[in-house]
């Protein structure tokens, strides 16, 4: 197969992706899907939530747009044109997260880009949309078909194998996978670096790097880096917009346990009604509660971005990623800092 197939698979996938997102089919363009199937796409991401309940149809859309932007054409042809590309595909399995909508998607993406076969394992927390995806583009595109597969129970012949867990699901990896090549992800999260002089604006973008899909993606913020004097009734202030969380169930559900287990310590933390700060040093946090630290000069900072560079996934401030943008990839933010493209070359 070659490559120049595989990118206009891509191109159609971006539309898609893009009408989805922003659900909005336009008849004045001629799609690769006609509206019905574009209504029917409609209606599964609608029933996400009923299969899990953080996947709300907002959060969906919103993942969807965000791949959609990702994977625009012009960005993947000049982006792909970096790597070789196999004549020789390996199999290689990937063993999907459930944690965000689509999640394990970049690692697809990346596999058949490298002229290599995808063998998807689907996580049960994200286990429908996915194939209905592969299923549309494999019929309209017909060479992608020995590329991509869906496979359950127990795989076999596989030559390698990329999977991201937790700390505990990585030891079950390694004593299944540990004799071919892999790539194991483990437990990462994301921070925010503030020094101070941040507007109003910027923190309001922060809530976003907090409160997308619920804070349960590696690129949520759950740790604050912050000055010794910084006032957080600011940061409450300008994160007031997101209080609608608070109407999700299970979030809820999370903001109760996490309230009542630190008043019966009696340990303190500042509340807002939707959201808890704790001090801490300790970078992960649970849904619904946010860690902060103090910090007194820049050589204390670079003190804890250095003990915890294996834990961070992404950092958010001034001169680091720009706020709002944490769950707003593109191609070459790879997972865990490790170029997925130049380990799937090495295979061949």
């Amino acid at each position: 197969m070659k490559r120049k197939e595989i990118l206009q698979a891509i191109k159609s996938l971006h539309e898609l992706f893009l009408a989805l997102g922003s659900n909005n089919f336009d008849n004045s363009k001629t799609h690769r899907f006609t509206s019905e199937e574009f209504n029917v796409f409609s209606q599964l991401i609608q029933q996400q939530k009923n299969f899990n309940g953080w996947f709300t149809e907002e959060n969906v859309r919103k993942a969807i747009l965000e791949l959609a932007m990702m994977i625009e054409p012009d960005k993947v042809d000049e982006w792909i044109h970096k790597f070789s590309f196999s004549e020789n595909p390996v199999r290689v399995l990937i063993i999907m997260a459930g944690n965000i909508p689509l999640v394990g998607f970049h690692d697809l993406l990346c596999v058949i880009l490298s002229g290599n076969k995808a063998i998807v394992k689907l996580s049960s927390e994200d286990s429908t949309l996915l194939p209905k995806i592969i299923n549309w583009l494999v019929t309209i595109h017909p060479v992608l078909e020995d590329l991509i597969s869906i496979e359950f129970g127990l795989i076999k012949n596989i030559e390698a194998v990329i999977a991201t867990g937790s700390d505990n699901a990585n030891l079950h990896f390694e004593k299944y996978f540990g004799h071919v090549p892999r790539l194991f992800r483990k437990n990462r999260t994301s921070i925010a670096l503030l020094t101070g002089s941040e507007s109003k604006e910027q923190l309001e973008l922060l809530g976003s790097d907090i409160f997308s899909y619920f804070g349960k993606g590696c690129r949520n913020v759950t740790f604050l880096l912050i000055p010794i004097d910084f006032n957080l009734n600011l940061f409450f202030e300008s994160i007031v917009s997101y209080g609608e969380i608070i109407h999700n169930k299970k979030y809820g559900n999370n903001y109760d346990y996490n309230r009542a287990i630190h008043l019966l310590n009696q340990e303190n933390v500042l509340d807002n009604n939707f959201v808890l700060l704790k001090e801490s040093s300790l970078l992960f946090s649970p849904i619904s509660m946010i860690h902060y630290h103090r910090y007194s000069n820049n050589e204390e900072l670079e003190t804890i971005l250095e003990l915890n560079k294996e834990n961070i996934q992404v950092i958010i401030g001034m001169n680091h990623v720009p706020f709002g943008n944490s769950q707003k990839p593109v191609l070459s933010d790879f997972a865990d800092g490790i170029n997925t493209m130049q380990w799937l070359e090495k295979l061949t």
